[in-house]
Parts: C-alpha cells; sequence; structure tokens
C-alpha cells in the first residue's frame, strides 16, 4: 500500500512521537506524542500480503484508542481539580492514568489484546510492536508513584508470560507472550535503576531483532515450519535455538546478562519474593524453550522425509551469523573484559 520513503517517513514521525512523550513535562503533552506515535505506526502494520493485518491495525487502533481516551480524561480530571498539570502529582486520577498506560504498553492483566494483533502482523511490525512502542508507555510508567500496583502488575505479567507459552503452534504468539514477560523484568528493572532497565531493554531488542531478523528471511511462522526447513542446514537450526535460549535468559548467554543485574540487585535489596516469583516465571519459560530446542540437539531425531531449499543471501547470512555470535557468546565476552579490567 506504501512504499518504502513513506514507510521511513512514519518511522521517523513515530519516533518523533515517542520522544515528545518522553521529553514533555505535562500530561497532555504526553499524551499528544503518544497519539502521534500511534497515528503513525497504523499505516505501517498496512500490508496486501497479510489478510490479517487490517483486522490487526483496526483492532490495535481501538484499544489503543481507548487508551488515550481513558489518558486524556484522567487527565482533565486532575487539571480542574488541583489545577496542576506536572506528572509529579499524586491523586486518585494517578491510578487511572496508570492504568491506561500499562494497556498501552500491554502489561498483564491489560494484556489481552497483545498476543492477538501480533498474530496479524509481519515479522518487522512484531519487531517495531515488541520494542519501540513500549519506552514511552514504561517511561511514564516510571513517573508515577504508586509501587504496590505497578508490583502486582509485574507479578502477573511474569506468571501469565510465562504460563501463556505452553501449547503454541505460533511463534509470534510464542515472541509477544515472551515479551509480557519480560516486560515484567523491564518494569521490575526501572523500578530499581533506570541504567539497568535501559541495559535490559537493549539487550532484549538485540535479541529480538536477531530471531525476527531470521524468520524474516525464511518466512517462518510456525514451529513445524523449523522442523522442515532447516533439514539441510543443521548449523542455522542450532544456531536459531540456541537464539532462543539465550532469549529466555539460559546462562552463559547474552539473555542472562540483564537479569543478572536484577536479581543482583534485587538479592542485595533483600527483596525476596519478588526475587523468587521473577525465578520461577523464568524457569517456567525455559522449561519449554528447552522442550521444544531439544529435538534440534538430539542428532539421532526423526526428521522429515522431503527437503524445503532455504536460500539466504550471503550478506544476510553473515549478518545473521555475527548477531547470533554476540547473542550466544556475549556475556563470555562481557566477563572477560571485565576481568581484565
Amino acid at each position: 500500500m506504501f512504499n518504502n520513503s513513506s514507510k521511513i517517513l512514519f518511522v521517523i514521525i513515530m519516533m518523533l512521537g515517542s520522544l515528545i512523550t518522553i521529553t514533555s513535562n505535562s500530561w497532555l503533552g504526553a499524551w499528544m506524542g503518544l497519539e502521534i506515535n500511534l497515528l503513525s505506526f497504523i499505516p505501517l502494520m498496512s500490508d496486501n500480503n497479510n489478510l490479517m493485518s487490517t483486522e490487526a491495525s483496526l483492532k490495535y487502533f481501538l484499544i489503543q484508542a481507548l487508551a488515550s481516551t481513558v489518558l486524556l480524561f484522567a487527565v482533565i480530571l486532575m487539571m480542574m481539580k488541583s489545577n496542576i498539570n506536572y506528572m509529579n502529582n499524586f491523586s486518585y486520577e494517578m491510578m487511572i492514568i496508570l492504568s491506561s498506560l500499562l494497556l498501552k504498553s500491554g502489561t498483564a492483566p491489560f494484556h489481552f489484546w497483545f498476543p492477538n494483533i501480533m498474530e496479524g502482523l509481519s515479522w518487522m511490525n512484531c519487531l517495531l510492536l515488541m520494542t519501540w512502542q513500549k519506552i514511552a508507555p514504561i517511561m511514564l510508567i516510571s513517573y508515577i508513584n504508586m509501587k504496590t500496583l505497578i508490583l502486582f502488575c509485574i507479578m502477573l505479567s511474569v506468571i501469565i508470560g510465562s504460563l501463556g507459552g505452553f501449547n503454541q503452534s505460533s511463534l509470534r504468539k510464542l515472541m509477544a507472550f515472551s515479551s509480557i514477560n519480560h516486560l515484567g523484568w523491564m518494569l521490575m528493572a526501572l523500578m530499581i535503576n533506570e541504567s539497568i532497565w535501559l541495559i535490559y531493554f537493549l539487550m532484549y531488542s538485540f535479541l529480538s531483532f536477531t530471531l525476527t531478523f531470521m524468520f524474516d528471511n525464511f518466512k517462518i511462522f510456525h514451529f513445524n515450519q523449523m522442523f522442515s526447513m532447516f533439514f539441510n542446514s543443521k548449523i542455522l537450526k542450532f544456531i536459531l535455538f540456541m537464539n532462543f535460549l539465550s532469549l529466555g535468559g539460559l546462562p552463559p548467554f547474552l539473555g542472562f546478562l540483564p537479569k543478572w543485574f536484577v536479581i543482583q540487585q534485587l538479592s542485595m535489596d533483600s527483596q525476596y519474593f519478588m526475587l523468587m516469583i521473577l525465578l520461577l516465571s523464568t524457569l517456567i519459560t525455559l522449561f519449554f524453550y528447552l522442550r521444544i530446542c531439544y529435538s534440534a540437539f538430539m542428532l539421532n531425531y526423526y526428521e522429515n522425509n522431503w527437503m524445503i531449499n532455504i536460500q539466504m543471501k550471503n550478506m544476510n547470512y553473515n549478518l545473521y551469523l555475527i548477531l547470533s555470535f554476540f547473542s550466544i557468546f556475549g556475556l563470555i565476552m562481557i566477563s572477560m573484559f571485565y576481568l581484565m579490567l
């Protein structure tokens, strides 16, 4: 529907909308940035090759418009009540604002729309929805001083995100529930330290890009495609499942590094209950990741007799190998660099 230059323009406007939200010093300005971000992301979701993209874009628009309406309603109430338009005002209206921001980011228990919309998008749009579209709501959540409610949403996010991945045959839905689980970890990191949140977000974005880059190149959307498409390339299949384990946070892969920071800080602050909830949810996530990856690591595993010829450009293949190298050996390299210092 749109050419590449138009899509690049929409991406730039989307990023500018997020930056307006982050740099705003009033809730009205933040709402305006969120609306610019929303209206520029909707055209990117449309895809003529995907019949479900129209339905997904309509659902996304309705959900985000509902959250924006609730946010604007709470901001107007707060301005009428106290004539204060700054973000440090604490009131019952702040709870409504927090709920709308949690709905925008897809945090549990407001996550119901996220997996269904992910199922209808292309992989690059899924990547934007999992990463960039969460920056502005998360930064606004950090301005709200309602620790108990945020901790409750963190616990729900990590539990639902880990349990929701069971019995999923769709990779996009699995990535959606994985994103909900990681969102709980990111909110916990944000409550501890913004620097830890930034490290976690960058690492998660890098690992998500590595996986979606591979899925988009081979047009893989379900698990059975992975087992049949890599019949004649054991190395690609092995690296792909190793990246899955890195996204799940299994040491010694790179995905364990941001979780290591959060675990260390929670143990230093003696928040053992939250630490136990986060670790148990990660163990559940790693369980079904390992169950999926088990067959790829077995040499005598039965595979289909037919062979699907996979083709990947040399540039894309080399780029994927470089990204996978940092994803798999990143923690070891950082640890060695730290010891050298």
